[in-house]
């Protein structure tokens, strides 16, 4: 079992960054590619971004990429989402996601282990 915190949310303003965080514990951290995802309301959950193990291989969804960078601390077991020039769109609850496998993949139900989610709101 692993368990997922996110942490880093709240309101920015257009243009604006955020840096997320996601601290995993339980079982080991390594061998586990990390994805995060982002949902707003009605919406299904959204592929943003995701990062293999140890970390050499990175996928990113066309909307974001150039914006956020996707990184992993493994001493830290903590995995990190850097968000620049933020948009209204980026608007969106942020969850956390582990795999169990070295590569990341972008569709939800690859992923075995959740967090709880972090909202994240970009004001005009």
């Amino acid at each position: 079992q692993v368990q997922l915190v996110e942490s880093g949310g709240g309101l920015v303003q257009a243009g604006g960054s955020l840096r997320l965080s996601c601290a995993a514990s339980g079982r080991t951290f390594s061998r586990y590619a990390m994805g995060w995802f982002r949902q707003v309301p009605e919406k299904e959950r959204e592929f943003v971004t995701g990062i293999g193990w140890p970390g050499a291989t990175i996928y990113y969804a066309d909307s974001v990429k150039g914006r956020f960078t996707i990184s992993r601390d493994n001493a830290k077991n903590t995995v990190y989402l850097q968000m620049n020039s933020l948009k209204l769109e980026d608007t969106a609850v942020y969850y956390c996601a582990a795999r169990g496998s070295v590569l990341p993949a972008d569709r939800e139900r690859e992923y075995d282990y959740w967090g709880q989610g972090t909202r994240v709101t970009v004001s005009s």
